[in-house]
């Protein structure tokens, strides 16, 4: 593997097509002001390294960055890219991963909008997160110990698994399917909307309006706080262990609660039951 160190890079595609290369200690800024630096690359190790530049990295395969700093002004990072590791490293640019595959994030410190659409399989860990959108069309996600804070997160997901997990983010989790979550603490307006076969276990939950209109749904043990109108349209199997403030017409299933302040039954179609004690 060639070994390029202490180097800077401004111009236009720079190391364009190279393969079987190391970059360590290396520059991707200047007055050139250059795009597409690593565009169409493979076998790809970057370590301490800064990028100021856009679109380094589009149409890779097989790239390992480590304790790399992408700054704001570093826009759609990594895009149709795969076989892609990122440990130790912050993605600070705009659009900082879509269309790609095969992705692990480790210790890595995320503040991106739009982030990660669009992705075939992502693991990330002891990460955490600032996002709008974000995970926005993805599939197959294993997070473990990922802190967000967004809006509008996870929509039209699939397949994906969170375990220690701290998210704050409205609007997550909508048109979801099969997902599951695990001690994990989630806050934020309206979640899971419209979502299919989620499962969460051992969770707390917090927020106005959760999980309306959706199907498949199962709660096991799970904290519900602030949680009003809960559960509107929903076939739905739920064991919460705190008192909610009101539960709203439940198309199907059963919802096994300690304390309920309002039960509203007024759509006839609502057949769900809700056992208080």
């Amino acid at each position: 593997m060639k070994k390029i160190e202490n180097e800077t890079f401004d111009e236009e595609r720079a190391l364009y097509g190279s393969s079987h290369v190391r970059l360590e200690h290396c520059k991707f800024d200047g007055p050139a002001d250059g795009e597409s630096a690593l565009k169409e690359s493979q076998n790809i190790e970057v370590a301490d390294s800064y990028f100021n530049l856009r679109y380094p990295f589009w149409h890779d395969d097989n790239l390992l960055i480590e304790n790399c700093q992408m700054t704001e002004n570093c826009r759609a990072a990594l895009w149709y890219t795969n076989q892609v590791k990122i440990t130790g490293s912050k993605l600070h640019g705009i659009k900082a991963l879509r269309e790609c595959g095969q992705v692990q994030i480790e210790n890595t410190d995320i503040i991106s909008p739009e982030f990660g659409w669009s992705v075939d399989e992502i693991s990330m860990k002891d990460s955490s997160a600032q996002s709008e959108y974000f995970m926005m069309r993805s599939k197959k996600l294993n997070f473990q110990n990922v802190k967000l804070k967004g809006k509008y997160s996870f929509q039209y997901i699939e397949d994906s698994t969170f375990v220690d997990c701290d998210f704050d983010t409205k609007d997550s989790f909508w048109h979801a399917n099969r997902v599951h979550i695990k001690n994990s603490t989630i806050k934020g307006e309206y979640l899971a909307w419209y979502g299919e076969n989620l499962t969460f276990e051992n969770c707390t939950i917090i927020g106005t309006q959760p999980f309306c209109y959706c199907k498949n749904l199962k709660l096991i043990n799970c904290k519900m706080l602030e949680a009003d109108l809960a559960f509107e349209k929903s076939q739905v199997e739920a064991t919460v262990t705190t008192p909610m403030i009101s539960i709203k017409n439940p198309a199907q299933g059963k919802i096994h609660v300690p304390a309920v302040e309002e039960l509203i039954m007024d759509d006839p179609e609502a057949r769900g039951q809700v056992i208080v004690g």
